[in-house]
């Protein structure tokens, strides 16, 4: 139950920053090495193409929210759509994966999605101040 009105442009403002600065990368990567290496193994494609479906529904609400269009009510689904989906990548994707591939395939497609959420990990760290240097 909500406690008060809700600051829909400050919440639309907070989902289009989160996108821009992390999900959207990491929804890339995902596309980009993740879904297909798990496409290769029969029984992982119908999750592949739910999730893919998903990333396509999920990115329809980011742009509703960077056009401040996203309605309170859409707040709320997008909340749970993102928090469903989630929780699908990890308890059916990833852990069909486990079960499925090498540790070779799997540290490979780790290496290859390190190297791709690279300007994610980038994006969230906080300038530091320069030590002077002795000389």
């Amino acid at each position: 139950m909500q406690a008060g009105p809700v600051d829909l442009a400050s919440w639309q403002q907070e989902v289009q920053a989160c996108y821009e600065q992390e999900i959207g990368t990491h929804f890339h990567a995902e596309e980009r090495v993740v879904f297909p290496a798990a496409s290769r193994i029969a029984e992982l494609q119908a999750i592949v193409n739910e999730l893919r479906t998903e990333h396509d529904e999920l990115r329809q609400f980011f742009a509703k929210a960077t056009e401040r269009k996203l309605e309170p009510s859409s707040l709320s689904e997008f909340v749970q759509k993102l928090a469903r989906h989630i929780r699908k990548e990890e308890r059916e994707l990833f852990e069909g994966m486990q079960k499925t591939m090498s540790l070779q395939e799997l540290a490979a497609i780790g290496a290859a999605l390190d190297e791709a959420l690279k300007p994610a990990t980038k994006a969230c760290f906080l300038p530091q101040k320069r030590r002077p240097t002795s000389g």
